[in-house]
């Protein structure tokens, strides 16, 4: 990635897809040339924790809602230290933000970390055309990085895919830290980093859970060094089929039988571990309006998503596995993906999607009550 960021607002930029589709606007943040896959997003709000989650590692990021940065930018709403798209997509982004909490526009946020962008393009044309072809790779180009499409879509064409990526290094805390409980410390959770949201450990300890997060090459001996009363695996970037070690510290929290609970990537891991495969969706779940139904009680819920590969688990039975017997505890509604899974001869379980959901909807926010619930039964 090659950035200025100098001249953003009138530097004409052009979008292309690695099938050779173009799109032309303008510069929207910083100016240069960006790399990564493609993927929309149908959140009408919360952008800001979109863009600060770091399973969007090295995705160009399309918003579907048409009007994007009316409520500017603040230092409380992000989930990570830093912006993680490799790019941003947006139709009509605000002029001037209109916000209480706002402390600088969205385009000033952009320009300053360096996220190359492009505005003033016909996004639902585009989300269509991802939807019917599947998520690619793409690059954005402003200013100076513009050239001949043909030279431009060679560029493409060289950029890595995300199939095969391994990239939960790359975001994951480099040193264990300490989130502690909020109130009275009821329990102790080892979480293993592999692109965690900030919200997520806050869910935890407003629940009275003290959280060691660590990072996500953590041992299984680091993880029982905190003496966890449950282990949690996070979100992430990436393919999943990457994730071996992961997969085998999950395996020894199975063999021991401490409560674990997963989410997104977690719930990959929780597959693989349970021997299940996984596979890349055409265009995947991005956004925060995605029905699932928890088929325990046949409740609906509204949630948060950003996933692009998913488990490969039956629907219709249960499985018995090495860990003992294991169903499918979750679905979406759209597309029968699974969102979730769960042993029944063990205190594990995990889900697709994200419970913490900082930007809302909140729905499914029981399910870190469903954890402590483990966590206290393995207790007494």
């Amino acid at each position: 990635m090659t950035i200025s960021t100098r001249g953003a607002a009138k530097a004409p930029a052009v979008l292309v897809l690695e099938d050779g589709r173009s799109f032309r606007g303008r510069a929207y943040g910083a100016v240069g040339e960006t790399f990564g896959e493609a993927v929309f997003s149908t959140g009408m709000t919360g952008y800001q924790e979109t863009l600060t989650d770091p399973s969007y590692h090295r995705q160009v990021v399309v918003m579907t809602a048409p009007h994007v940065g009316n409520t500017g930018v603040n230092d409380e709403d992000p989930e990570s230290k830093q912006i993680w798209v490799a790019g941003y997509v947006v139709r009509d982004p605000a002029r001037v933000p209109s916000n209480w909490r706002s402390q600088r526009s969205l385009d000033e946020e952009l320009v300053s970390q360096g996220v190359v962008g492009i505005s003033g393009i016909d996004t639902r044309a585009l989300t269509r055309h991802l939807r019917e072809r599947g998520a690619m790779r793409v690059g954005i180009f402003s200013g100076n990085a513009i050239a001949d499409e043909g030279t431009l879509l060679a560029r493409v064409r060289q950029a890595p895919e995300m199939n095969g990526a391994d990239l939960s290094a790359e975001v994951a805390t480099k040193e264990t830290y300490v989130v502690p409980a909020i109130g009275t410390k009821k329990f102790t959770v080892a979480a293993i980093d592999l692109g965690i949201k900030g919200m997520t450990p806050h869910r935890m300890a407003e629940r009275g859970i003290e959280v060691h997060v660590l990072p996500a090459t953590a041992t299984l001996e680091e993880v029982y060094a905190v003496q966890p009363d449950g282990v949690f695996f996070s979100n992430g970037p990436g393919d999943p089929s990457t994730a071996d070690h992961p997969v085998s510290v999950m395996q020894g929290v199975l063999e021991r039988k401490t409560p674990l609970f997963g989410i997104c990537f977690g719930n990959q891991i929780l597959g693989r571990a349970l021997g299940f495969g996984t596979y890349k969706l055409k265009y995947g779940h991005r956004g925060i309006n995605q029905p699932v139904q928890d088929r325990s009680t046949g409740k609906v819920e509204v949630t948060a998503h950003n996933h692009g590969f998913a488990v490969d688990a039956p629907l219709d039975k249960v499985s018995d596995t090495a860990y003992g017997r294991a169903e499918v505890s979750h679905v979406c509604l759209n597309d029968q993906v699974v969102e979730g899974l769960q042993l029944l001869d063990r205190p594990a379980f995990s889900v697709q999607y994200h419970p913490e959901a900082a930007a809302g909807p909140h729905d499914a926010a029981y399910l870190f009550d469903r954890f402590v619930s483990l966590m206290e039964d393995q207790r007494a």
